[in-house]
């Protein structure tokens, strides 16, 4: 991947990085032994990344979502899949690149899987445009969800996400309809299914792909119905307050399990995914396992009435009398 600037916050871990850096490239020039030097700073470092995404705030988790190093859905597909067979196409308009998705192996298991793909540089992004789904990516995903379906076969979702692109094109050729169709197909769908936030998860743009049985989100992943800034923009009048927006948003893994909108939260190595994508797999890998070995034991009755009851009972309230 090509570098990048890294965040405000990383700067202290940038500046130990930096002196390994340098002092292995002493010990290749003139061949010295600096194993106790590089050990130290190297715990240092671990320490540091510890500490530092550890106590981590909401708008600062935000920015590690966005992080332009962040694995992407091909990513995880090519570390914790294997067999991975590219469906195209929603059989009506066109293929939408910023949704990929097909049939893959899980330990040996054949899945389907569907998520979200942004681009890593400017002429990527304009192929997927840059993560938000037209219409027919959304029609694609759910001719996709019903092959998985119609063969008995789990479906996992990888959510990451802005939201739904909201152009004029889209909006003539149904936006709004399709991710409405999506989440009543869902909701309905007689096989296994675990949704997985591995980066942003925006608003309906997101939700399209989230009504599952099982909802997982990275630890450094977000999931809201707006971004920080366009709730600052609506509430505040400034897009500057956005870190005042991420705060009440409750939009952190942490916060959304608390609420009981998600069900795990899959853990990140010190330093966020984008810091060591292969652990990152890994730990991904083992969670949709689990979590769809568990499923895979469960009566469709059962599975369809559980999902229901999860998504209905999200916001209930009572008043003190």
């Amino acid at each position: 991947m090509a570098n990048v600037a890294h965040l405000d916050f990383e700067k202290a871990i940038v500046e130990v990085e930096e002196q390994i850096g340098r002092l292995q490239k002493l010990a290749r020039e003139r061949g010295l032994d600096v194993s106790n030097e590089l050990g130290s700073l190297q715990r240092k470092l671990v320490s540091l990344k510890r500490d530092i995404y550890r106590n981590l705030t909401p708008i600062e988790r935000v920015q590690v979502a966005r992080h332009p190093r962040r694995p992407y859905t091909l990513d995880y597909i090519e570390r914790v899949f294997t067999d991975f067979v590219e469906l195209h196409g929603d059989r009506a308009y066109r293929d939408d690149r910023s949704i990929v998705g097909g049939w893959a192996r899980l330990e040996g298991d054949t899945i389907m899987v569907i998520g979200h793909q942004k681009g890593r540089d400017m002429k990527e992004n304009l192929l997927r445009n840059f993560g938000m789904p037209h219409p027919e990516g959304y029609r694609k995903a759910l001719r996709l969800m019903k092959l998985a379906e119609k063969f008995g076969r789990p479906l996992v979702t990888l959510i990451d996400t802005p939201g739904a692109y909201p152009g004029l094109g889209a909006e003539e050729r149904g936006q709004a309809e399709a991710i409405a169709r999506n989440l009543r197909e869902m909701a309905a769908l007689t096989t296994p299914t675990v949704a997985v936030v591995i980066g942003e998860g925006g608003s309906g743009g997101a939700l399209a792909l989230g009504v599952a049985d099982r909802v997982l989100m990275l630890e450094n992943s977000i999931y809201s119905v707006i971004s920080p800034e366009g709730c600052a923009a609506i509430l505040w009048k400034s897009a500057s307050e956005r870190d005042q927006a991420a705060t009440a948003l409750k939009i952190t893994a942490e916060d959304l399990y608390r609420l009981e909108v998600i069900d795990e939260i899959i853990p990140e190595p010190a330093g966020g995914a984008h810091s060591d994508p292969d652990r990152t797999a890994e730990s991904l890998r083992w969670a949709l396992v689990r979590h769809i070995g568990d499923l895979c034991t469960k009566p469709v009755d059962e599975l369809r009435q559980t999902r229901w009851d999860k998504f209905m009972k999200m916001g209930e309230w009572r008043s003190a009398s």
